[in-house]
Formats: C-alpha cells, structure tokens, sequence
C-alpha cells in the first residue's frame, strides 16, 4: 500500500502558469483589476526563483511569492488547494520563503491581508506574525485588464 505522495517545494516553471492561476482562483486571492498572469510575468523579472510551488505526483498544491527590496521582504499569494488546507503545507512554504528571505539578510517580513480575512489573520498569528500599527496605501503604476480583453 503506497503512503500520501510526497510534496516537493520547487521554484516555479512557466508550465506551472495555469495551474497556478486556477489555484489562486480557487484559494480566492485573484480580483478582477489584477491579472494573475501579469503578476506571474513581473515576478519572473525580478527573483523569479523566489516564486515556489508545491507540488505532488504532477499538481500544484501550494504556491507562496516572496520579495526582498533590501529593507523589508514581503510574501504575497500564498495559497493552498482547499482540498490541501489544514494538513500544515502552508506553513511549509511560509517556513521556506522565511528562510530565503533570511538567507538574503532580510531583517523583517511585511504582508498584507485584505479586511475581513479573519481565517488568514489567524493563520498568521499563529506563525508569529503581529499586526503593524500602519496604514496600508497603494497606487497603481500599470492598469491590469483582463486577458479576454487585451489587445495582442
């Protein structure tokens, strides 16, 4: 009798890309304004190493995105399968994007959260993580639309 397949932490392929962008669907972290596939493309401009994937016998379980600007990292998309929750892979890939974001020298790890998201808030406590007595604010740079309507 074979045991649960092992899950293996890699750096993302561009084969990853759609599978990737459905399980961000279905863990609910895209919105609308934001093309997924966009973001995957600027991240590989810039450590693209830094965007790892779980993987276990050929499907993408978790994914978690870290970025160092030499002052704070941060972690964005992390997700996991709803089917996968709960089992401690996210805090397996929380741990292996702490490490790398350490290894660089990177003396504290910011994140954001959306409002309302009490089941993500609590996941992170859990690991440690406080809240900041900060104001978050955000300009957007580039317009995202969605793929069925931009222009080739």
């Amino acid at each position: 009798m074979d045991g649960p397949a092992e899950i293996v932490i890699r750096p993302f392929a561009r084969s990853d890309e759609d599978a990737v962008v459905a399980l961000w669907q279905a863990a609910g972290l895209t919105r609308p304004w934001n093309d997924p596939h966009r973001d995957i493309a600027r991240k590989l401009q810039v450590r693209p190493e830094w965007l790892l994937v779980a993987e276990a016998e050929g499907e993408i379980l978790g994914t978690v995105m870290a970025g160092y600007d030499g002052h704070r990292g941060s972690v964005n998309y992390l997700a996991v399968s709803p089917t996968r929750r709960r089992a401690g892979l996210g805090r397996v890939l929380m741990a292996e994007a702490e490490r790398m974001l350490a290894e660089a020298g990177c003396p504290k790890v910011n994140l954001q959260l959306r409002a309302g998201n009490d089941e993500a808030l609590a996941f992170y406590e859990a690991l440690g993580y406080g809240r900041d007595d900060v104001v978050s604010l955000g300009k957007r740079l580039e317009h995202d639309l969605p793929r069925s309507t931009q222009r080739e």
